[in-house]
């Protein structure tokens, strides 16, 4: 019999791949620090979005995938750029004239707009860590500010400037020529004003340790690169923290692809090794754009979790992290019914099948059952033929579909309800548009309610769905798929639908013959 282990040693499934990719890093000795370290990087100049949960349940997979590889213990650590300057002031922001007094002074130093924290940098690494915390993520918080002044750095800084030549040859290739002139990977914290200064450097001095420049005033100034004086480039900065901390996996967007050379170089030259590192690629919106938090196009996480619940985003993460996919709200009730699909198909499944489906690294291995008796697609036509204002309405098909559900037993049935009348309302009504069946199918449509009103086998959905098959194929229909496209864009009012023979078993015999009435008097139009 097939251990656990040894199937995940063989799974295909991304998660695990990326996890022996990080095993085989300690197959001669386990790590010196004693854990294997996942590292995920956030820059705080706005609130969390939906690429930081995706990369921090991504990031969580490939960690749950190594715990079931090896026994080394294992940290998650979310990492939070805040000393970076504030280069911009964000437009979702209360107090934005008071920001533009703080332009370039770390997010740390600059006062909090809602009067709640020290700082805007504070404000924004307290929603991350509400963010995170509200999923169940298990994570170390740590912030650049307080590895900076804390002096948690200053070895690597130290490192830094000694080997200044080395990362600056890195770093100058990558450069364009007018750039390259006044580039340091050094950025200097003004001891006058408080701000991050983009200024070439006059001198290192790598035996003492410290950096000179010409501040804002014309003035000379010399400091150490310990104790929160100045900090890091970004790209350095990457590869620094890389080596630091001895991070073992970290995974970006693809949009940093070019840069892993440098983070890479810098690593080694400071004395690290590289981490695993796995490149995503980049959502896009309906239209094929890249999604872009200045633009707002493509789907926020509030928005998802308007219309479904967070499993299905993390479903969503799931597939094919390499392949571009787009995001946009239409995607949300096939995530949400393939999502539990895998949650029924779980049981019957062998140790290997269950850790290459989607909800074990959902889940972390305990999977829990699905009680989603209707399909979310099926909720949302219930949802556009009974003109339902909220779920108790819907409850009312349910409980005769399906006796023994209850909101009490089945929860997630209940919150999908709930979530299928907002989403129609919100998407599907705007955008229905109903016609007028054609002869060969006003015939088809009189038969089938003619063989309705006969109908004595109950809400049995296959008998239903092979009776409905019978009449298209009794009346030509070729290929067979354009009767059901018929019955989709007559009776719903859209070119896609669900089974009809679960439609009628959920909506019911006597409410199905009714509607086919109506759309064949032109009621629906």
């Amino acid at each position: 019999m097939t251990s656990l282990r040894d199937a995940a040693m063989n799974s295909k499934a991304w998660p695990f791949e990326e996890a022996r990719r990080v095993l085989k890093r300690y197959e001669k000795a386990p790590p010196q620090k004693g854990y294997v370290l996942f590292e995920t990087g956030y820059g705080p100049s706005g609130l969390p979005h939906i690429g930081t949960f995706g990369e921090v349940a991504r990031t969580t997979m490939v960690r749950r995938a190594f715990e079931i590889i090896s026994d080394i213990p294992t940290k998650l650590l979310c990492f939070s750029d805040d000393m970076d300057g504030m280069r911009k002031v964000p437009e979702n922001v209360p107090n934005r004239e008071m920001l533009k007094e703080h332009m370039q002074k770390p997010l740390t130093a600059v006062p909090d707009p809602f009067g709640h924290y020290a700082s805007f940098g504070d404000h924004n690494n307290a929603m991350l860590r509400r963010f995170l915390d509200t999923f169940g993520f298990e994570y170390e918080f740590a912030s650049a500010t307080e590895y900076y002044r804390s002096g948690k750095l200053d070895e690597i800084l130290l490192r830094a400037a000694e080997r200044y030549d080395a990362i600056m040859e890195i770093m100058l290739a990558s450069l364009r020529e007018e750039r390259q002139q006044t580039y340091s990977c050094f950025l200097p914290i003004s001891p006058k004003t408080g701000k991050v200064l983009y200024v070439p450097l006059t001198n290192v001095d790598a035996k003492g340790g410290t950096i000179s420049y010409v501040d804002e005033d014309g003035d000379e100034v010399t400091v150490s690169v310990t104790g929160g004086r100045v900090k890091l480039q970004w790209k350095p900065d990457f590869g620094a923290r890389w080596a630091a901390l001895g991070v073992d996996f970290e995974m970006y967007g693809k949009d940093h692809s070019t840069n892993t050379p440098i983070y890479d170089g810098i690593c080694e030259v400071l004395g690290g090794r590289a981490p695993e590192h796995m490149t995503y690629e980049l959502f896009l919106d309906q239209n094929g754009e890249k999604i872009s938090k200045s633009k707002g196009n493509g789907l926020s996480i509030d928005e998802w979790l308007t219309y479904a619940a967070t499993e299905s985003l993390s479903y969503f993460m799931y597939l094919k992290p390499k392949t571009a996919k787009r995001m946009y709200f239409d995607v949300i009730p096939k995530a949400v019914d393939e999502y539990h699909q895998q949650l029924r198909a779980y049981p019957t499944q062998d140790a290997v099948a269950q850790l290459n489906n989607p909800v074990w690294h959902i889940h972390g291995g305990k999977v829990p059952e699905s009680r989603m008796v209707v399909p979310f697609a099926m909720l949302l036509n219930l949802a556009s033929v009974s003109g339902a204002v909220d779920k108790a309405a819907l409850w009312g098909f349910i409980r005769r579909y399906a006796p023994e559900a209850s909101p009490e037993a089945n929860p997630d049935l209940d919150r999908a309800a709930e979530f299928a009348v907002r989403y129609f309302h919100d998407f599907v009504a705007p955008t229905r548009a109903f016609r007028l069946p054609s002869e060969k199918e006003r015939a088809a449509l009189a038969d089938l309610v003619v063989r309705l009103g006969d109908w004595h086998s109950g809400l049995d959905a296959e008998a239903l769905q092979t009776m409905v098959f019978a009449v298209g194929t009794e009346h030509g229909f070729e290929p067979l798929r354009d009767w059901f496209t018929a019955l989709y864009e007559v009776l719903l009012g859209a070119s896609q639908g669900p089974r009809f023979g679960g439609f009628i078993a959920l909506y019911g015999v006597k409410e199905t013959i009714a509607l086919i009435e109506k759309a064949l008097d032109g009621g629906l139009v």
